[in-house]
């Protein structure tokens, strides 16, 4: 018995989660295969509008096996062609390439040429040929200002882009991470008593500008303390905008890192927001308030 879930499953959410779970539940525990795009469809439709990425594919691939207990992970190649078959002849080719005695999606799915299809589609289509259909619900979480929301990936772009990164966990399950290799920076860290990782997060959807607290897990499985910066970095001229962490031990001391630290991954945990990007008077004005920034880190 194998079930299959169709989706972009970017950010691999608690939403996302429960269709995996109903899915395995759909076949008594059988096969259960992630059907997903590479890239995301809205790269091909919607060229002129770069859409940034929560997890990459590889990332994506790793979330679903060990976070939704995916069997396998079938991307398919979202062309012209494949988007806009009929609903009919997309699931005809599904069909083809994933054989599969169920599916299970949300109210609001929708598929083939114009998004016509729809669950119903799927009904009519599986009483033909001989699969079920499950409804999954929608999940809801509470956020800390106590409202309610589904757990969507939009929903988790909207509360990145508004630097609450604590809510956009809620949404994942997990804190926000950014698995990328470090690069080269301008270096000014160092000079000043505070040297940072700096991330190469091209194509990542970054948090608004501001400092976080967060944590870091470098490549031989040391896990630090992490103030993370986001932003142009105004005190010094507008550069820009980039992602930068630095590593700070239990007690708030950086870490002492190689100076050449380039093209390692880091993977980098956003958990707290601190403060918004601010351009300070003096060097000394903005070290000042590092400090701060380095005492509620570590009292995070």
């Amino acid at each position: 018995m194998q079930a299959v879930v169709i989706g972009n499953f970017d950010g691999v959410h608690v939403g996302h989660r429960h269709l995996f779970h109903l899915a395995s539940q759909s076949v008594d525990g059988g096969r259960v295969v992630a059907v997903t795009f590479e890239p995301l469809p809205a790269a091909v439709l919607r060229p002129e509008r770069p859409m940034g990425r929560l997890t990459p594919a590889a990332e994506r691939r790793a979330l679903l096996r060990d976070l939704c207990g995916v069997a396998e992970v079938v991307e398919l190649e979202p062309t012209l062609e494949l988007l806009g078959r009929s609903p009919e002849g997309f699931v005809a080719e599904l069909r083809r390439r994933v054989p599969f005695d169920a599916i299970v999606e949300g109210p609001d799915f929708r598929f083939g040429k114009a998004r016509a299809g729809g669950l119903d589609t799927l009904r009519a289509l599986g009483a033909l040929h001989g699969f079920r259909v499950v409804e999954a619900a929608p999940v809801s979480v509470d956020l800390a200002d106590g409202s309610r929301v589904e757990a969507r990936s939009s929903v988790a772009r909207a509360l990145l882009a508004e630097g609450r990164v604590a809510d956009a966990a809620r949404i994942f399950g997990r804190a926000y991470e950014l698995r990328c290799h470090t690069a080269r920076g301008d270096q000014r860290g160092r000079t000043i008593g505070w040297p940072t990782a700096n991330l190469d997060a091209t194509g990542r959807i970054l948090p608004a500008d501001g400092v976080y607290a967060g944590s870091a897990t470098l490549p031989d499985g040391t896990v630090a303390l992490a103030a993370i910066s986001v932003g142009t970095k105004p005190t010094f001229g507008e550069s820009p905008r980039t992602c930068e962490a630095t590593l700070l031990a239990p007690d708030g001391r950086p870490l002492p890192l190689p100076l050449d630290w380039y093209g390692f991954e880091l993977r980098l945990r956003f958990h707290r927001w601190i403060r918004g990007m601010e351009r300070f008077a003096s060097l000394e004005a903005l070290l000042a308030r590092m400090e701060l920034d380095r005492t509620e880190v570590v009292s995070t």
